[in-house]
């Protein structure tokens, strides 16, 4: 199997002598192909989980069909009247749920219901526990990866931790950290990416537990293109938010290793600085005093 990453010093506590119990919440728009087959595993796998569990669909406005399969499996159900987005959806479902382990995963029979047992073993050492889709049988569109490789680079990058899959749909996570970051979460697609980022520029141990991934029942509704941006938009600014200075000293640097090179030319060709070079040299240290002030500012936030 493939390598498990960590991340984070964490606050979980020891394995507990009884089991916490999770309230699993599915998200679900228009998923008439998937979503039976996902409840019935689902409910395979809670039936066998030795802890008292519960599972939430939350209907985000479905209009085809996917309402009367939910009634007809007799599942718990909370139904948004229109289409409010992923996020809404699982927003809505959190504060449905009673558990403190909650976990998430999509109605679409992409992720594997019977990885779970497999994630919970981490639970009680981590605060959240992501099932990266690195397994041996992995499908994701040809058109995602390479919007997926660099998003999960970038995040790398800015968080200084090792991001396997940023914005896994199938994860368990302790009702505290939800809440802490409630606020923060979109309504869209970016729930995942917002959750994930939160935790490991906030010293959370987040665990990345290696699972398949496979090929998709119905239509997706992500848009490439305008969704690949807003999750790059979403991670600069969430790091900003969190860690500003692994945004601003880099960005600084950059530019002042261009005004020092501009700065060289101009010496070595005409034996004065040029205006080019002094303003980059000056911008880059204003870059820098912006970072240390922002970061100054979330550290006091923080006490």
């Amino acid at each position: 199997m493939a390598h498990v990453l960590e991340a984070g010093s964490g606050s979980a506590a020891g394995a507990a002598a009884v089991p916490t119990p999770l309230s699993v919440i599915v998200p679900v728009f228009n998923e008439r192909e998937g979503i039976r087959q996902t409840v019935e595993a689902l409910r395979r796998v809670l039936d066998a989980l030795p802890r008292e569990t519960e599972l939430i669909v939350v209907d985000d406005g479905s209009s085809d069909g996917t309402a009367g399969i939910l009634d007809e499996l007799g599942v718990a159900s909370v139904r948004h009247d229109v289409n409010l987005g992923y996020g809404a959806a699982l927003k809505s479902g959190i504060l449905r749920s009673r558990h403190p382990l909650i976990v998430i995963l999509d109605g679409d029979a992409t992720y594997p219901a019977d990885a779970l047992p497999r994630l919970l073993e981490h639970i009680d050492r981590h605060d959240m526990v992501v099932g990266a889709r690195t397994g041996n049988d992995v499908h994701v569109p040809a058109m995602r990866r390479p919007a997926k490789w660099i998003l999960t680079r970038l995040a790398h990058f800015l968080s200084g931790h090792q991001v396997p899959d940023l914005n896994s749909g199938f994860r368990v996570f302790r009702r505290e950290l939800a809440e802490r970051f409630f606020g923060l979460f979109p309504d869209g697609f970016s729930f995942t990416t917002t959750i994930t980022l939160a935790a490991l520029t906030n010293g959370y141990a987040v665990r990345f537990e290696p699972i398949d991934y496979y090929r998709r029942r119905g239509r997706s509704a992500i848009r490439p293109v305008r969704d690949f941006l807003g999750f790059l938009l979403l991670v600069v600014r969430l790091v900003v938010y969190f860690r500003p200075l692994n945004v601003f000293l880099p960005a600084s640097l950059l530019l002042l290793g261009a005004g020092a090179i501009k700065a060289g030319i101009d010496l070595y060709r005409q034996n004065f600085i040029g205006v080019g070079a002094a303003v980059a040299i000056l911008v880059a240290i204003q870059i820098a005093f912006l970072g240390l002030l922002a970061d100054l500012i979330m550290r006091r936030t923080r006490l």
